[in-house]
């Protein structure tokens, strides 16, 4: 590959967020030079990437004199997607329909973040309603990928993932249903962990409560992702499924990476999705170092012939749930794609639903018996390198057809149907220089060791994890 890209944005900026709330913790910087910064460096980037178009300087302002002392993040500027609400602060979901929402208060998650020490500085850009791999709405239009401003940053998550790349914050929270944190993180090179169900919030307002969408940190590296964990979670009295508190910081965990490692590589997932010939390079390029350095790589065959199915049906529940519950404002606006989703919802047998119920605990079994012998599964994120930013999805993956817009995001689908954590962690870059990363997938409940074991890789691999300025092909 190339030089990496150039970064001239603020020095604070280039810091990871560990190391900047290092220095906050001794005083050696404030948190309203960090928000000076931040708001410098949107404006450089914003007018090329548009990954953060909901600005909030004069809340955050106020916030930085209610920062708790000594508290976990010390006055961090972050982002907060927009599927969640900030109070005060404009939140449209991506659908004109909201384009003028500003709720009166903050989601939970929110709250536990601000209670941590964040100090939230924007909100970051989405596909309507986050459904979709490419970050576009009729609001606020698209989100170019930093790495190459004519192509597309990934979705839903895109504008999370380019405010990280370009060096806009230190940390960015993001939500997954269908690869939303992991796909944008592997297409702009930063790090990203989808939780286990109930770690770190709910799905959201307009979802409620569900184990297949979940809230989850992103950040440039394994030790800030972890970090970020560490700030998000807490018990939701709320919540059935929220979980309590673990003893264990994720920061100690990652800290603290396994000197012997087993995975499992299933190049493509027991043939449920299709990969690119430069995709299979890129990933086995990585795995054979992570090999020589001492790991154990063993390739494998998952049974995941019920997987799409099961995936599609839970999520046209998901769909036809949340239409349900929407207001005629909204639906009038809503994309031909998740209308599409919601006739499927609607089209769903008793039979469909049942197996899918069935399905997903046979799947989870499989997984698990896998999980007792290896440390974490090893798969792609993606099958194919970011598209066009004018392209919604793609058609075809190396010359095979690709049914419909979910079909090159099928790799996200095990980890969501059976509620095991995964991270997507950059693992190399294709032939044109655009990043690219490897999914892990870890055991029931196990961000701990699966960022531990994130971490070693990322070690072994050495790569940089600097923000860039955005690059013009």
């Amino acid at each position: 590959m190339a030089d990496r890209p150039a970064f001239t944005g603020p020095d604070l900026c280039a810091l990871e967020a560990h190391e900047v709330v290092g220095l906050l913790k001794r005083g050696e910087v404030s948190p309203s030079e960090l928000l000076d910064a931040s708001l410098k460096r949107c404006a450089e980037v914003e007018p090329e990437v548009n990954a953060m178009p909901i600005l909030c300087e004069e809340r955050a302002r106020l916030a930085l004199g209610s920062v708790p002392k000594n508290s976990l993040l010390s006055g961090l500027p972050i982002a907060i997607k927009d599927l969640m609400a900030v109070g005060g602060v404009k939140t449209t979901y991506g659908t004109k329909g909201l384009a003028d929402n500003i709720p009166a208060t903050s989601e939970p998650l929110v709250e536990v973040l601000e209670g941590n020490g964040a100090v939230v500085v924007g909100k970051t850009n989405v596909p309507e309603l986050g459904a979709g791999g490419n970050t576009f709405n009729q609001v606020f239009g698209s989100t170019a990928n930093p790495w190459d401003i004519s192509r597309n940053a990934g979705g839903s998550s895109g504008g999370a993932a380019a405010s990280l790349a370009t060096g806009e914050v230190w940390l960015s929270h993001g939500s997954d249903y269908g690869g939303s944190l992991r796909t944008p993180a592997a297409y702009c090179g930063v790090v990203s962990l989808r939780p286990s169900p109930g770690r770190a919030g709910g799905g959201g307002v307009l979802t409620g409560w569900n184990t297949e969408g979940v809230q989850g940190p992103m950040a440039r590296s394994i030790t800030d992702c972890a970090l970020f964990m560490d700030a998000m979670v807490g018990f939701e009295q709320g919540s059935p499924i929220s979980i309590v508190k673990p003893d264990e910081t994720f920061l100690r965990a990652a800290g603290n990476p396994p000197e012997k490692l087993r995975i499992a590589y299933s190049p493509d997932m027991g043939g449920h999705g299709l990969v690119s010939a430069e995709v299979s390079k890129v990933l086995g390029d990585a795995l054979g170092i992570v090999e020589k350095n001492g790991a154990t790589i063993e390739e494998i065959s998952l049974q995941t012939a019920t997987l799409n199915a099961t995936f599609r049906t839970l999520r046209g529940l998901a769909f036809l749930t949340q239409y349900k519950r929407m207001p005629d404002a909204i639906r009038a606006h809503l994309k031909p794609t998740i209308i599409e989703n919601v006739a499927y919802g609607k089209a769903l047998t008793v039979d469909q639903i049942v197996d899918a119920q069935i399905n997903k605990n046979i799947l989870l079994s499989n997984i698990n018996g896998i999980l007792s012998t290896f440390d974490v599964i090893a798969c792609p994120v993606v099958g194919l390198a970011a598209g066009p930013l004018s392209e919604e999805y793609p058609t075809e993956v190396d010359g095979q057809p690709l049914g419909d817009y979910l079909d090159w995001l099928r790799f996200s689908n095990l980890s969501t149907v059976t509620g095991l954590p995964a991270i997507s962690l950059p693992i190399g870059f294709m032939p044109d220089g655009m990043p690219m990363g490897i999914q892990l997938i870890g055991p029931n409940r196990g961000e701990a060791k699966l960022l531990s074991v994130a971490r070693a890789i990322e070690q072994m691999l050495a790569l940089k994890n600097t923000p860039i300025d955005p690059v013009t092909p």
